[in-house]
């Protein structure tokens, strides 16, 4: 009896760990529901605002430099392609973020 409690524990984790895990999975899981369709939708909203508002606020920025100080620069036009630019590098780095999270779940799942 002994000997077959042995195998079993040094074949593997026992049973109060698998437990653990599942449970552990369990809750990631439930945590993670949220990431359907309406997650999908959300970061994708997220994005295409933070690039339209960036470049908004860049146009504004530039129309307000072209009506102070007039000169041979359209500062509408190079503000326009700053703010564009600075909305989708913060696009990229919340993509980015979201997608490195998304492995790490899938790489404790592996290990589970």
């Amino acid at each position: 009896m002994a000997g077959s409690n042995n195998d079993k524990g040094s074949k593997g984790k026992g049973l109060p760990e698998k437990v653990g895990r599942k449970a552990s999975r369990r809750i990631r899981a439930r945590r993670t529901r949220d990431k359907s369709v309406w997650f999908g939708l959300g970061m994708f909203g997220m994005v295409g605002w933070t690039v339209a508002a960036t470049t908004v606020i860049g146009v504004v920025i530039g129309l307000w430099i072209d009506r102070t100080w007039p000169g041979p620069i359209s500062w509408t036009l190079t503000m326009l392609f700053i703010g564009l630019i600075v909305g989708c590098l913060n696009a990229w780095y919340w993509v980015s973020r979201e997608s490195r999270l998304d492995e790490e779940y899938a790489e404790e799942e592996e290990n589970d």
